[in-house]
């Protein structure tokens, strides 16, 4: 992902935590003969902050290998599994996803099953500093590139790539809520003030059901790889881990959330923010672009934004439960504190119709 290029490690289990190389050479070997033509080096590519995922070469090719994080992992998170089956699902379809390599569902190789995928050299924007070398106009790409795919997405046909089992399209916006609710209790370290209140407003106002779709789960700008040469142009959608079957509008709000900045208590952006960036148009662009192309009924959007709030919320208090037990592995999770408060704020300013996504 993105352009760094595959670097030996510094030291060995230290350096990689998580990943085995000697044993991931070994199951390569054996499983997909004739892959690899030379030992493994690699290291933790930066930006994942729930799944770990690695970039590794042997001097020739690169792939990029992904299993859950360390330590304490929610029910039902971090399926490696899945997030395989979607994309060699969608291989020949009008979404863009990574070639798929290999998967290994025994937790002895690795500490846990993981995945292995094709390296796919392009640009993924995670730093105000890699945004702002963006021309205006190709910034403008950029945004149009994200929520056509992202359309593109949404019109594909489950039964027509064989996830029609994937989810239960039925009564999911209720599973999300009761689903990050026990989440949250799952990984309860601490009493956040308002958060279960946020729930139970979300449970009590659940918009009847709209659109049924493939959904990606976590759909955002740094989870796409965009051609360097062509800005409009995705070449990959990354990071399923929680796709499903569901209701579109949740990948919608999920692209508004991030693109409009996720702050603490102190106000202080968690990850770039697009739309603060010069030459990078509002979220109303990307709004408005979706509308047109699918046709959707936004009238609900506000109580969307909430749950997006919540389930962020739920998740990054996972990652801090983690944190706080020594679980974690890379930079900026000092910073997660403050996050679940600020997002439990933000999603009851929603409900009340004080924060409008877009």
């Amino acid at each position: 992902r993105g352009r760094a290029a595959v670097t030996s490690p510094e030291g060995s289990a230290e350096a990689l935590p998580g990943l085995d190389l000697a044993a991931l050479t070994d199951h390569l070997q054996r499983t997909v003969p004739g892959l690899l033509a030379g030992p493994l080096s690699g290291r933790l590519i930066a930006g994942g902050r729930s799944n770990l995922t690695y970039l590794v070469g042997d001097g020739v090719g690169s792939w990029v290998v992904r299993r859950p994080p360390l330590g304490h992992v929610l029910e039902t998170a971090h399926d490696m599994a899945r997030e395989h089956r979607v994309m060699a699902a969608l291989r020949d379809s009008e979404v863009p996803v990574p070639e798929m390599v290999a998967l290994c569902r025994d937790p002895d190789v690795l500490g846990a099953p993981f995945y292995v995928m094709a390296f796919v050299d392009g640009t993924v924007f995670r730093t105000r500093e890699e945004m702002e070398q963006v021309p205006s106009t190709d910034a403008e790409a950029v945004a149009d590139g994200l929520v056509d795919t992202l359309a593109r997405l949404h019109a594909v046909e489950p039964a027509a790539v064989g996830l029609a089992d994937l989810g239960r399209p039925d009564g999911y916006l209720e599973r999300q809520v009761r689903r990050w609710g026990k989440q949250l209790e799952s990984s309860r370290s601490r009493e956040v003030t308002g958060l279960q209140e946020l729930g139970t407003r979300l449970a009590r106002a659940v918009p009847e059901g709209g659109r049924q779709a493939l959904v990606h789960g976590d759909y955002k700008l740094d989870n796409v790889v965009v051609d360097a040469a062509l800005p409009g142009r995705v070449l990959a959608v990354l990071d399923w881990e929680m796709a499903t079957l569901g209701d579109p509008l949740a990948d919608l709000v999920n692209v508004l959330l991030w693109w409009d900045g996720v702050r603490d208590t102190e106000g202080t952006p968690f990850a770039a923010v697009p739309a603060e960036v010069p030459g990078f148009p509002p979220s109303g662009r990307l709004l408005d672009r979706y509308a047109r192309a699918t046709g959707a009924d936004l009238t609900s959007l506000s109580w969307y934004l909430g749950l997006a709030c919540y389930k962020l919320a739920a998740i990054f208090e996972g990652m801090y439960y983690r944190d706080q037990r020594g679980l974690t592995v890379g930079a900026g999770f000092d910073r997660l504190a403050g996050l679940p408060p600020a997002l439990t704020r933000r999603g009851h300013d929603a409900l009340d119709g004080l924060t409008l996504p877009g």
